[in-house]
């Protein structure tokens, strides 16, 4: 009996020593994005025998990030935490929330530089000293989808500038029976990304990246407005359409084959090109203003992180950084980039992609990556504004009640202005 007992005591201890360590990542990617999420998360478990992890569908952006720090003040949080770029400085201002990615990487013996990154990708999660604190995950920067067809039709080529699309390019393409242009997503386009495309600064504090006291918003300018002012002259005009706030309220009427060029996102590539369009398509950089600067910039990224959350194990993040190396893989890059149209974010990865012949088959998907790979500039690394989410939904009332009539562009970008600054001088109290 005490023999049995014996064996038995160490089949318990040796399963123990040789159990694998368990991760959580909770994700807001549904559908056929989540399906490729749960690929990944068993390719890698089948890589090695030390880890596992399970990824876990929590919503919507908005609720996973709610559920993540519902579970991290009840001491329950996931190992992973998926927040998309509004939210970011939400987590990252949270003292002790996470484990900033590179120590993480670092701690754990992994390689980690940077400069791997993509350029358009390195520092919008990263802190104001240039550390990454989360690991991209879903990137993507918005470009321009066209319908060859239509600018065949009309006899015109992509605008470059807001100004050829104007003169030329918008007025053609009404005549061929189009409406030139629509957009998905108000302030992550004709905003943030105006911003860093024009190279203008869009908040005090390094726009926000040296921190939350005493940050105010510098979107109430003269470049952004009079860019407003035209979008409303071309609403009137016939060249530009609203349909919504919703993102496929605008992308459905180019699908349809009704609006000649949508601004998306790259990481819509993937969609499209499965959808089977009646029509070519291709795409091309955001348009600028050439009164505003001659030396356009690299946009900055869109999308989500990845988050590791603090009060785990030394096992668990280990884990963890073992996912995240496995993530970070060119191979596992051009998977999720294939599959997905998100763009790959390390430079081994982009490389891959080119080596395959991937672009050759598909140059749409390049878009994104190339224009995040324009010279950078001072104002390029994208923003860090707590209570962003807010802000963005005051941004979307007033572009709305712009484009209905309900309220003149001045107006607007003063209220968004005055009631932004209050959201950030609020934030900043959380953090003192």
């Amino acid at each position: 009996m005490n023999f049995l007992k014996l064996t038995a005591a160490f089949a318990l201890t040796a399963n123990a020593a040789f159990a694998e360590t368990e991760i959580t990542f909770w994700h807001a990617m549904g559908g056929a994005l989540g399906e490729t999420v749960n690929a990944i998360a068993e390719d890698f478990n089948a890589s090695q025998d030390d880890y596992t992890i399970t990824p876990v569908f929590k919503g919507t952006y908005e609720e996973a990030l709610t559920a993540g720090i519902a579970a991290f003040r009840a001491g329950e949080q996931p190992n992973i935490l998926q927040v998309f770029d509004a939210g970011a400085a939400t987590v990252i201002g949270a003292k002790g929330a996470t484990v900033p990615v590179q120590d993480l990487l670092e701690t754990n013996g992994v390689d980690f530089d940077i400069n791997d990154y993509i350029s358009g990708v390195r520092y919008f999660y990263a802190d104001s000293d240039g550390k990454m604190i989360g690991m991209p995950f879903n990137s993507s920067s918005p470009i321009m989808y066209y319908n060859a067809d239509a600018l065949e039709a009309a006899g015109v080529t992509p605008p470059k500038t807001w100004e050829e699309f104007q003169t030329v390019t918008a007025p053609a393409l009404k005549e061929a029976g189009y409406t030139a242009l629509a957009q998905s997503h108000l302030p992550w386009i004709f905003t943030e990304n105006f911003m860093s495309r024009h190279n203008l600064p869009f908040a005090t504090n390094n726009n926000g990246y040296d921190g939350a006291d005493g940050t105010k918003i510098l979107v109430n300018n003269d470049a952004i407005k009079n860019h407003f002012k035209a979008v409303r002259s071309w609403q009137d005009d016939g060249f530009f359409e609203w349909f919504g706030t919703g993102w496929s309220d605008n992308q459905t009427p180019f699908e349809e084959g009704k609006v000649a060029i949508w601004l998306g996102s790259s990481g819509s590539f993937g969609g499209l090109a499965k959808k089977g369009l009646p029509f070519e398509f291709s795409a091309t950089y955001l348009p600028y203003w050439e009164a505003v600067t001659r030396e356009p910039k690299q946009t900055f990224i869109g999308g989500a992180s990845l988050f590791a959350m603090a009060g785990k194990s030394d096992e668990e993040n280990t884990a963890t950084a073992a996912f995240f190396e496995f993530l970070t893989k060119p191979e596992t890059q051009v998977f999720w980039h294939k599959e997905t149209g998100y763009v790959p974010i390390t430079t081994a990865a982009y490389d891959l992609a080119k080596a395959e012949g991937y672009y050759q088959e598909a140059p749409a998907a390049e878009v994104g990556i190339q224009q995040l790979s324009l010279p950078a500039g001072e104002n390029t690394k994208g923003y860090r504004m707590g209570f962003y989410v807010q802000i963005r939904d005051v941004m979307n009332r007033e572009y709305g009640r712009i484009l209905t009539g309900e309220t003149d562009v001045d107006t607007a970008f003063a209220n968004i202005e005055e009631e932004a600054n209050g959201l950030l001088a609020r934030f900043a109290k959380t953090q003192n």
